[in-house]
């Protein structure tokens, strides 16, 4: 069975995508995703949000004004960026989640990620020695 601590919460990995696109996938350990999804939003802003819409200077009561100012292409643009980046996480932290179970009930390689036999010591695919669950109970 994975440990609890190695297991990840797929709703918590689409929440954090909520909060900033890119987080879920740090919170997942996944730089090259966390930092394309990132890079995705920032371009998508800067090419979606007209420069008249961007404030001088950063304050609630600009921030709103920009909010207001908005385009509907830009607020649907940035919503479809954000929305695939929470499905994004949360298949992947599942994804994360069903390999590390397959792993710890033997019938997965750790190495290559083959289906393998649980009665054998070894992947049949890589060669890569498994532990053998039956050795412990001996």
């Amino acid at each position: 069975m994975v440990p609890d601590s190695a297991r990840k919460r797929p709703l918590l990995a689409a929440v954090l995508g909520l909060v900033y696109p890119g987080l879920g996938h740090v919170y997942l350990r996944e730089w090259a995703r966390a930092l394309l999804w990132f890079g995705l939003i920032i371009l998508t802003g800067s090419l979606m949000i007209p420069d008249s819409a961007i404030p001088t200077t950063l304050t609630v009561d600009s921030l709103m004004q920009m909010s207001r100012a908005m385009p509907l292409r830009a607020v649907v643009a940035l919503s479809a960026v954000t929305g695939m980046n929470m499905v994004d996480a949360y298949v992947l932290a599942s994804r994360t989640n069903e390999t590390s179970q397959r792993v710890a009930d033997g019938t997965q390689c750790p190495s290559c990620g083959r289906e393998v036999d649980s009665d054998l010591e070894f992947c049949h695919w890589c060669t890569t020695k498994l532990d053998a669950g039956d050795a412990e109970e001996n």
